[in-house]
């Protein structure tokens, strides 16, 4: 076949396939060529000009920013959801909450373990499940309860419904995330009933957490855990946010600490190692808290607004420190 008849099928097959819609075995049957050999002719098309594909990214500035993230910290997947100007705190939590709920509902599988924290954006997933499909799962808490707050947001509540959604089997904590002794929480990580959180942490394949700010009206303050004297503790050693009532620094280095001595909760290292970590925050003053669980690894899947990511990236700009850390 000479180049200017090669250059001729490759037109007509390209449109045939692109502007047509035709499949690649209607193509064949019409040309009377295999359709291994469309295959390769509709590659050859893309590789030699005859067709260039563009993905049209410019819907929105998130799906860049996405990108820019992804890069950055060599994320999974981040997903940035627009919000509108006039927002309220309440609101943003809902759009995040949605889009964490998105995801699930897309990648959850019959015999995934899932892990979940607690907190008011955590609280928000649910409802959010309409049309999950039904998946044979494991939901585990990934730390104790809240304490006296409010118990829309406790953890087995959550676990609980986003459970009955999905069909699926929960689990429970019957025990507080921070009690007063370290012997009281190695009394209970020990006892026999706790033996099957522990080995569902042991083979959780989806985790989906929320992340704090100690320097916020701490979410330990605001669930009655502890009082200002652990709090300006946690300040002195440079705590920047909390995963699962967790403490690390804004380069991700766990804080060690009374506090962590006294917390019934999934190791943060154990994070590192699952196919899906995923991080649901927003708020301009949770960036630091962010960028600090990113760089610590604790989280491979980041959702959060537009207005925070811009926040994300502000910050590391004026770090001089904007450079891929995969």
């Amino acid at each position: 076949m000479d180049k200017r008849e090669e250059k001729r099928l490759l037109v007509k097959i390209a449109q045939m396939y692109y502007e047509e819609d035709m499949t690649q075995g209607a193509i064949s049957k019409e040309l009377g060529i295999y359709r291994t050999s469309v295959s390769r002719l509709l590659k050859k098309a893309r590789e030699d000009g005859v067709v260039k594909i563009t993905v049209s990214s410019d819907i929105d500035g998130a799906f860049e920013l996405e990108r820019q993230l992804e890069k950055l910290f060599g994320l999974k997947e981040v997903i940035i959801v627009p919000e509108k100007r006039d927002s309220t705190e309440l609101d943003k939590k809902k759009v995040v909450a949605m889009a964490g709920a998105e995801l699930l509902k897309r990648i959850i599988k019959d015999g995934d373990v899932v892990g979940c924290a607690w907190g008011s954006t955590m609280a928000s997933l649910i409802g959010e499940f309409t049309n999950a499909g039904k998946k044979d799962a494991h939901f585990v808490p990934l730390v104790g309860g809240p304490g006296p707050m409010d118990t829309k947001h406790h953890v087995n509540r959550i676990v609980y419904n986003i459970a009955e959604d999905f069909g699926g089997t929960s689990y429970f904590i019957d025990a507080a995330a921070v009690v007063e002794k370290k012997e009281t929480k190695d009394d209970i990580v020990q006892s026999h009933y706790f033996t099957k959180i522990t080995d569902l942490w042991d083979n959780l394949t989806i985790a989906v957490v929320g992340i704090g700010n100690p320097n916020q009206s701490s979410n330990l303050v605001w669930a009655g855990f502890c009082g200002n004297r652990e709090i300006e503790d946690l300040n002195q050693q440079g705590a920047i946010g909390d995963i699962c009532s967790r403490f690390y620094d804004l380069d991700g280095n766990l804080i060690q600490s009374d506090l962590s001595d006294r917390t019934i909760a999934i190791e943060l290292e154990k994070l590192k190692n699952i196919p899906y970590s995923i991080g649901i925050a927003e708020s301009v003053e949770k960036a630091p808290s962010i960028i600090g669980g990113l760089r610590g690894g604790y989280i491979n899947t980041l959702i959060t607004t537009e207005e925070t990511a811009n926040e994300i990236i502000k910050i590391i700009e004026e770090n001089g420190t904007l450079e891929s850390m995969d």
